[in-house]
């Protein structure tokens, strides 16, 4: 069982500012939690100008609180709202976002959230999480009960507790087929040479077809989709890290030539894997 929670960047286009201009941190839930939880994330802001994130998704489902006037985003995920976030706090339950997730900071406010492993967050929806792919639901949600008291009040810990306390509360409960899910999308997300769909069903003893079942059932997307973003996470992470031998990367990524990868990173992230270095370093 894991003792401290990921370390990495992946999916935050400019980590370095965003730590520049908020407080961010990562915990652990709770450990009869954690088969289902990746990690609980908190951001604090006290901004003097307009701060915004630009985010590629994670194949996760994510369940988020926020004082109100904190932010917001329109229908397109993007937008501005000012405030000191000492209103009513709001819950929302954010499906596997397709697309590059913006969010614009201003004032003050807290934001706790809670990532779920890829399948991990089926067995408090029971039912079929691609039907939350792409949108964003109030809570109470479903059987998803809202809180009893504020999330976002207190200090880390308190906060922490409150989330354990709300997902306990859902009453999860042991899934063969949730394990399976979880354990294969880590797999995916850990293994660089997993490239393409059908040896990966090979490798796993897995028809193509149940596989892809599964992960629409439990993750959301199916696993062709889930390969192409964990890949191009990395290209991000990378991109971010210093200059690149980008036909290499697209070799190793599985695309089909470096032209192919610009265009997915182009598309997800907004801007071009040259640009995005550039704004970058």
């Amino acid at each position: 069982m894991r003792q401290r929670p990921r370390g990495d960047s992946r999916g935050i286009l400019d980590p370095g500012r965003l730590l520049r201009e908020v407080r961010f941190r990562r915990h652990l839930p709770a450990e009869s939690l954690r088969p289902w939880v990746e990690h609980y994330w908190l951001i604090d802001w006290a901004l003097s100008t307009p701060f915004e994130q630009r985010i590629v998704p994670h194949p996760a489902v994510n369940v988020v609180f926020r004082r109100d006037g904190d932010s917001t985003e329109d229908g397109h995920g993007t937008g501005t709202r000012t405030g000191t976030g000492t209103g009513p706090e709001t819950g929302e339950v954010a499906g596997v976002g397709r697309t590059l997730f913006r969010i614009t900071l201003t004032g003050t406010g807290r934001v706790c959230g809670v990532q779920f492993r890829p399948g991990g967050f089926h067995p408090f929806w029971r039912r079929s999480v691609a039907e939350l792919t792409g949108r964003r639901l109030p809570l109470p949600a479903g059987r998803l009960a809202p809180p009893d008291g504020p999330v976002c009040a207190g200090t880390d810990d308190e906060r922490r507790r409150a989330l354990d306390a709300l997902l306990i509360g859902w009453a999860p409960e042991p899934d063969p087929a949730v394990e399976e899910a979880v354990r294969l999308a880590e797999a995916i997300r850990t293994d660089r040479t997993v490239l393409r769909v059908d040896h990966f069903a090979e490798r796993h003893d897995l028809p193509v077809r149940r596989l892809q079942r599964l992960f629409t059932e439990y993750v959301g997307v199916g696993p062709k989709w889930v390969i192409r973003r964990y890949r191009l996470q990395e290209a991000v992470e990378q991109a971010a890290g210093g200059p690149l031998n980008w036909a290499g990367l697209a070799a190793d990524l599985g695309y089909s030539d470096q032209a192919h990868l610009v265009r997915d990173f182009t598309a997800v992230a907004g801007v071009s894997p040259a640009a995005y270095a550039r704004s970058v370093h």
